[in-house]
C-alpha cells in the first residue's frame, strides 16, 4: 500500500516538476511555452501604435465613431486587448500589444482604403473589368471607379458590408474548401439580391462576375451561380486558409465608413511602467506563499495536498496562456486572481466536508470519499455559472472584456480540475503512506449557530446606508465636477501631451512623472515611451489652461525639455460607446444565462433571483467606492474588469451557500422552520466564506501595497468588492431567499 502511495506521489511531483520546468525554462529548440513567452498587453509591455488620418478632411462625429468601432473589431484579430481611439477631429490611433515589429503589423493591418463590389459588365453592355494574367486576381479594371460609379455599375460598397471572415469545410470528396463568409446589412442585402438576379440572367461570362475592388485593384472576381437574397454569401476558390483570411481582411478593412491613410507608426513602451509586471508578479508570489502556508496550518495534510495542486494550477495556467495565445493585461491578472480564489474555495469546501464527516465518527477513507461527493455539486454549480458568464462575455464583449473572459474561463476550468482530481489523487497517496489518522486532517464537531434571518433587517439597513452614501456621493459629484465619477482617459478622452527629450528616456519615467502629475495637478496619467526614441506621450483627461501650464512646467523643469519640443492633441476615449454597450449587453445576457442554469439546477427561480440581488448589491457597493473615493481612483479601463470580477466572485460565493440550503431543505426535520434551515446552512458554510474571502483578499491587498499607482487604482475597489461579496453571501442572499420562500409559502413542515 505504501509503495503505491509513493508511486502516486512521485507521479504528481514529476508532473509538478515538468510543469514548473516548462513554465520557467520552456520546451523545444526555441524554449517556447515559458512565462517569458506569455503575450503581454499595452499596459504591461507596450506594443505597436499606428495613427491613421482620414482622407476626408472634415468627417462627422458619427463617421469617426463608426470607423473607430470597426477598426477596434479589426484590431482584435491581432489581440483582444487592442486599443483604438480617435485623436483630434480626423485621426484614429490603433495600439496593438504583444508585438514589436511595427512594419509587419502595418503590412497585415493594411492602410484602410475603400472596398467596392461592381458588375463585371454593366447592364449597358460596357465591361468594367478585363482579363489580365499579370494581375493576382486575373482581372484588372478597364475603366476608372469614378466612371463605373457614374454608370451605375456599383453593386455595394463598404458601408453595406456587415462582416467578412475566413472559413473552411470539407466537400463531398473529403477535400478541404477554403472560402470567405460574407454578411450584409439590410440595405446591402437588397442591393446584392438585385445585382445577383441580373448576373445570373446575363449570358456572357464577364457579366456573371461581381468583382471586388480595393483601392482601385481587383482583388477577387467570383462568379455568381444563383440569386442571393438571404443577406449572406460565400466567395470560394482560394487555395489556402491564409488566402481566404487575406481576402476577408481586405474586405473588412475596406468596409469602413471612412478611408484612412497612415500618418505615423512606432513601438511604444509599457503604459504602467517597466516595473508594473514585476511588482504584480512579486505580489502574486507572496500572496500564493501566504495562501499555501494558511492552507497547511488550517487543514494539515489536506492543506499540503491543496498546495501541491495549486502549484500544478500555476504551471498549467502559464502553459495555457501560451497555448491559447492569450494577451495578459491587468484585467487578465484579475481573472487569474479570481480563479486562484475559486481554486482555494473548492478545496476549502471539500476539506470542510471531510472534517464534518470525521466529526461524525466516520473513517478517514470514508470521509474523503463522502467529502468529495458532497462538495461536488457546490463546486460544479459555482464554477459552471462563472464559466457561463465568461463564455458570454467573450462572445459578446470586446477589448478588455474579452481578455478578462479568456483568463477567467481558463483559470476556472483548471482550478476545478486541480481541486476535484489532482487534490484527491494526492490525498489518497498520503493516506496510503500512513496519513490515515484523524489528527492529520482535523475534525469538525458541530458549528456555532448564527441568527442571520433574525438580524437580516439590520444587515439590509447597513447595506442600504452604504448604497445611499454612494447615491449621495454621485449627486455631489455631478454638482461639483459635472460627472457621477472621476472618469479617466479611457472613458472620457482628454489631452495627449508629447515631448522629446535631449537624452535617453529614464527607465522609471512612467512612475516618477505620474507621481509628479498626481501630486501637482491631482490627476492620473497614462504615459507611453517609444522604443529607440526619446519621445514620451502623456495622456490625461482634458486639461484646463492652468493645468496645461502646470504640466508643461513639470516637463520642462523635471526633464530639461524646451517648450517648442512639447505638443498637445485632443484624444478620444479608448472605451467607446459601442464597447460600453457591448459590455452591458454581455453582462445582461450572462446574468440571464446564469439565472437559467440556477433555475435548472435548483428547480426554482427564487435561488437565482436571490443570487442576482446579492450580485447587484456587490456591484452597487463597488460603484459607491468609485463615487466616494473619486480623488483616489478614477473610472478607467479596469473599471469594467473590476465589476466583472465581482460578478464572478459574488455569484460563486452565493451558490455555495444555496447549495447547502438545498441539501438541508431536503433533509429538514419536522421541528425545523425554513428560517432555521437558512441559519443552519449559512453557519455550516461560514468558515468557508471567511477563508475564501481572506485568501482572495490577500492577493488583492498585496497588489495594492506593492503595485504601481495604476495597479493600486484597480486593487482598491476590488478589495471593497471582495468584502462586499463575503458580506452579501453570508448576510444578504439567504435573507432575500427566505423572503421569497415566505412569499411563495414554502412550508415549514416536511
Amino acid at each position: 500500500m505504501k509503495g503505491k502511495g509513493l508511486l502516486q506521489l512521485f507521479i504528481v511531483l514529476l508532473i509538478v516538476g515538468a510543469l514548473g520546468f516548462v513554465s520557467i525554462v520552456g520546451f523545444g529548440e526555441n524554449k517556447s511555452g515559458s512565462m517569458k513567452d506569455v503575450k503581454l498587453g499595452l499596459d504591461l509591455a507596450g506594443g505597436v501604435s499606428i495613427t491613421y488620418q482620414t482622407v476626408k478632411e472634415d468627417p462627422t462625429a458619427d463617421e469617426l465613431s463608426d470607423t473607430v468601432y470597426k477598426m477596434q473589431k479589426r484590431a482584435e484579430g491581432f489581440s483582444t486587448e487592442a486599443e483604438v481611439y480617435p485623436e483630434g477631429d480626423n485621426r484614429i490611433t490603433v495600439a496593438i500589444p504583444g508585438v514589436s515589429d511595427a512594419d509587419s503589423v502595418l503590412q497585415k493591418l493594411g492602410s484602410a482604403g475603400n472596398i467596392y463590389f461592381i458588375y463585371g459588365k454593366g447592364p449597358d453592355g460596357v465591361a468594367n473589368i478585363t482579363s489580365d494574367p499579370n494581375a493576382e486576381s486575373g482581372y484588372r479594371l478597364s475603366r476608372t471607379m469614378e466612371e463605373i460609379i457614374a454608370a451605375g455599375d456599383l453593386v455595394i460598397d463598404g458601408s453595406d458590408i456587415q462582416s467578412a471572415s475566413a472559413k473552411m469545410r470539407q466537400d463531398q470528396y473529403k477535400g478541404t474548401v477554403y472560402y470567405v463568409d460574407l454578411s450584409f446589412n439590410s440595405e446591402g442585402s437588397q442591393k446584392f439580391a438585385t445585382a445577383t438576379s441580373y448576373a445570373v440572367g446575363a449570358s456572357e461570362h464577364i457579366a456573371n462576375v461581381i468583382a471586388i475592388v480595393y483601392d482601385g485593384v481587383v482583388v477577387s472576381a467570383p462568379g455568381v451561380n444563383s440569386v442571393i437574397s438571404t443577406g449572406s454569401a460565400v466567395i470560394e476558390g482560394q487555395s489556402s486558409f491564409e488566402e481566404s483570411s487575406e481576402l476577408a481582411t481586405t474586405i473588412r478593412i475596406g468596409a469602413l465608413p471612412l478611408e484612412l491613410s497612415v500618418l505615423r507608426y512606432y513601438v511604444e513602451g509599457a503604459q504602467l511602467g517597466a516595473n508594473a509586471l514585476d511588482t504584480s508578479l512579486v505580489a502574486g508570489a507572496i500572496g500564493l506563499g501566504i495562501i499555501i502556508l494558511f492552507m497547511i496550518i488550517m487543514y494539515r495534510i489536506p492543506g499540503v495536498a491543496a498546495s501541491i495542486a495549486l502549484a500544478c494550477y500555476v504551471g498549467a495556467m502559464i502553459i495555457c496562456l501560451n497555448l491559447f495565445e492569450v494577451t495578459l493585461t491587468l484585467p487578465g491578472i484579475a481573472g487569474i486572481i479570481l480563479s486562484i480564489g475559486m481554486a482555494v474555495d473548492a478545496n476549502v469546501i471539500i476539506f470542510t466536508r471531510i472534517q464534518e464527516e470525521l466529526g461524525s465518527g466516520k473513517t478517514v477513507n470514508s470521509s474523503i470519499k463522502l467529502g468529495f461527493n458532497k462538495a461536488l455539486s457546490a463546486i460544479v454549480d459555482g464554477n459552471v455559472t462563472t464559466i457561463i458568464a465568461a463564455i458570454v462575455l467573450f462572445m459578446l464583449g470586446s477589448g478588455t472584456v474579452k481578455g478578462f473572459a479568456q483568463t477567467l474561463a481558463i483559470g476556472i476550468i483548471l482550478s476545478m480540475i486541480t481541486a476535484l482530481f489532482v487534490t484527491k489523487f494526492i490525498l489518497n497517496a498520503f493516506v496510503k503512506l500512513g496519513a490515515d489518522k484523524v489528527g492529520c486532517f482535523g475534525e469538525k464537531k458541530g458549528y456555532k449557530k448564527m441568527k442571520i434571518i433574525e438580524n437580516f433587517p439590520k444587515f439590509a439597513a447597513i447595506s442600504g446606508v452604504v448604497i445611499l452614501a454612494g447615491i449621495v456621493a454621485i449627486i455631489i459629484n455631478i454638482a461639483s465636477i459635472d460627472a457621477p465619477f472621476n472618469y479617466g482617459l479611457d472613458f472620457s478622452g482628454g489631452t495627449a501631451t508629447t515631448f522629446t527629450m535631449d537624452g535617453e528616456v529614464p527607465s522609471d519615467i512612467n512612475t516618477t512623472l505620474d507621481e509628479k502629475i498626481r501630486n501637482e495637478i491631482g490627476i492620473s496619467a497614462v504615459i507611453s515611451t517609444v522604443k529607440d526614441s526619446s519621445m514620451v506621450t502623456v495622456r490625461t483627461k482634458e486639461l484646463s489652461t492652468e493645468d496645461r501650464a502646470k504640466l508643461t512646467n513639470i516637463i520642462t523643469s523635471g526633464y530639461s525639455v524646451k517648450d517648442e519640443n512639447i505638443t498637445t492633441e485632443t484624444v478620444g476615449a479608448t472605451v467607446s460607446g459601442e464597447m460600453k454597450k457591448d459590455a452591458l449587453i454581455a453582462v445582461i445576457v450572462a446574468t440571464i444565462c446564469m439565472l437559467i442554469y440556477i433555475w435548472f439546477r435548483f428547480k426554482t427561480l427564487s435561488f437565482g433571483f436571490s443570487s442576482v440581488i446579492a450580485l447587484i448589491h456587490d456591484v452597487l457597493v463597488v460603484i459607491t467606492v468609485y463615487a466616494i473615493a473619486k480623488d483616489i481612483i478614477s473610472v478607467g479601463n479596469t473599471f469594467i474588469a473590476c465589476l466583472l470580477t465581482i460578478v464572478g466572485y459574488s455569484i460563486n460565493a452565493t451558490i455555495v451557500i444555496f447549495d447547502r440550503v438545498r441539501e438541508n431543505m431536503a433533509e429538514k426535520l419536522d421541528k425545523e422552520s425554513v428560517a432555521d434551515v437558512v441559519n443552519k446552512s449559512i453557519s455550516q458554510t461560514f468558515t468557508r466564506s471567511i477563508y475564501t474571502s481572506l485568501t482572495t483578499l490577500v492577493m488583492v491587498v498585496l497588489l495594492a501595497i506593492l503595485g504601481v499607482s495604476s495597479v493600486k487604482e484597480f486593487a482598491i475597489p476590488l478589495m471593497a468588492g471582495i468584502i462586499a461579496g463575503g458580506f452579501s453571501s453570508v448576510c444578504i442572499a439567504g435573507g432575500v431567499w427566505h423572503l421569497f420562500a415566505k412569499k411563495n409559502k414554502v412550508k415549514d413542515e416536511n
